[in-house]
Parts: C-alpha cells; sequence; structure tokens
C-alpha cells in the first residue's frame, strides 16, 4: 500500500487580501465500517484531486481561526485554531466522511454522513513560526486512524507572509546517534576503497523487525525483508533496508496501521 493521495493548499486572505492563514498538507483515513453482513471492514479515504475550502477563517484575538476543505462524495475535513499571546495551537479537527460514497465503503450498513470530533494531539506553535512535518505521524479515535506528511501549517500569519521560522514535529526529529562501536564501524566502511567491479545485481533484501507499542506493550510486530519493484521503461527493484527504516503507526481495538519510512520518501503502510 503506497501512499497514494492529492495534496492540498489553502491560503486564506484577510480583509486587505493578505494571507492570514496558510496551509499545505497531505492526509489520508483508515476507516473501520460494518458491511451488511456484519463485518468490520477498513476503508481507505483519500484526497480527491478537487479539494474546496468553503468556511475556512482567518481568526483573530477573540475568534478562532477555522482550516476546512471539502473534497469527494460529501467528505470534509477541519480544524479549530486558538492562540494565546505567544502561541497558537490546533483545538479539535472533525471529519465528516459519507458512505454513500460506494467507491470508498461498497457495502456500508450504514448510510449517509458520519461525523467524528478529536482533540488535536500536537504541541502548540510559536506565533510568527511556521509549523513544518515532512515525516508521516497519525494518530486514531472512533475507530478512525488520520494519517498526515509534508504538512505546511501557519495560522494567524503576521504581515500577510508566511513565517521562515519553523517548529518541526518529533517525527521529524533526528533518531538517536549511533553508539561508539557502531560509529567506528561506519567510518570504516564509508572510507573504504570504492570497488572497481560492476555493481552486483539487488540481492535479496535483510530481514528487518518493524514492532509498535501501545504503552509499555508490543501491539504489533513484523518480521519481514521487504523489496519493491517498480514497473517503468526499465524495472527498478529496491531494497528496503531495515537499519535506515523507521517503523511507526498505531494500534486500535480493531485496527492496526504499521507505516515503514526508508528516509528516501518511499512510504509503505500495511
Amino acid at each position: 500500500g503506497f501512499f497514494q493521495s492529492w495534496a492540498v493548499e489553502v491560503d486564506i486572505k484577510d480583509a486587505s487580501n493578505a494571507t492570514c492563514l496558510y496551509a499545505d498538507w497531505m492526509m489520508r483515513f483508515l476507516i473501520t465500517y460494518e458491511s451488511n453482513n456484519g463485518d468490520y471492514k477498513t476503508a481507505t479515504l483519500n484526497l480527491s484531486s478537487s479539494v474546496t475550502h468553503n468556511g475556512s477563517v482567518c481568526g483573530n484575538d477573540t475568534q478562532a481561526a477555522l482550516l476546512a476543505v471539502q473534497f469527494g462524495e460529501g467528505h470534509s475535513w477541519s480544524m479549530n485554531i486558538t492562540k494565546n499571546n505567544e502561541t497558537y495551537q490546533g483545538d479539535f479537527i472533525t471529519l465528516t466522511y459519507n458512505t454513500n460514497d460506494t467507491a470508498v465503503f461498497p457495502d456500508a450498513k450504514r448510510k449517509g454522513p458520519v461525523t467524528v470530533i478529536v482533540k488535536d494531539p500536537l504541541h502548540p506553535v510559536r506565533l510568527n513560526t511556521v509549523f513544518v512535518c515532512h515525516n508521516s505521524y497519525s494518530f486514531e479515535a472512533e475507530n478512525i486512524t488520520q494519517i498526515f506528511w509534508n504538512v505546511t501549517v501557519q495560522a494567524f500569519v503576521q504581515n500577510g507572509t508566511v513565517s521562515k521560522k519553523e517548529s518541526r514535529c518529533p517525527a521529524d526529529t533526528p533518531t538517536v546517534p549511533p553508539t561508539v562501536a557502531n560509529v567506528t564501524t561506519a567510518f570504516t566502511t564509508t572510507l573504504s576503497p570504492a570497488p572497481t567491479t560492476a555493481p552486483k545485481p539487488v540481492e535479496n533484501p535483510d530481514t528487518g523487525n518493524y514492532s509498535l507499542k501501545s504503552g509499555n506493550k508490543t501491539c504489533f510486530l513484523a518480521t519481514v525483508g521487504l523489496q519493491l519493484n517498480v514497473s517503468q521503461d526499465k524495472p527498478l527493484l529496491i531494497n528496503i533496508n531495515p537499519k535506515t527504516t523507521v517503523a511507526d503507526g498505531a494500534c486500535g481495538n480493531t485496527t492496526a496501521t504499521l507505516k515503514l519510512n526508508d528516509g528516501n520518501s518511499t512510504l509503505i503502510g500495511f
């Protein structure tokens, strides 16, 4: 499951035609629903190629900003953003999905729009600072996993110009540096003379152990070697390297999502 979705950009202007709310991001949703035969299935809801942002507002000292988008067959997503003297923060996120969309929910027992409201889990961002998160992050509530990546957001923009000061998400934080022993090995490998022979064919991928925790307990465990075979004019084989691949995701009562990011813009979801 490659994450295939459309990016959306929203640039809201104030009365003087200056940018007051800016956002550019990608997102998708994993939604568990009941089918006509009583089974529970998980549908993937992506942004469509046509997205509107009706209802989005700038906000001010007394009114929250609102980032709102509508897409597909009756789906919508919005986030209220509030501020104080020093910071702004997402307040709550509202997702409405329409099970009448048979392309996404072909056999849903419950028909019509369903609305879910959750608290935004991210930390406050200082005013005149843009929030940036290139890597994916997710959270789960009400049997829905919301996944975001390539995110750039600034609310309450000052002087109509998006700030160059960034606040990065935890998912973009570098991993813990390697131990001294590992550093020695890494430098020895890096400084070895370059091979003079022709490159070897791509071999079988190394096996990686990927796991997720819920609290202090492991809730998802996968031991697997992964190789991607990309069909194009010249077929491309890519081995996923467990040593440079980061696993994250979420475990819920009825669904679990494992996401593997190799740091080279390859993102695989299970």
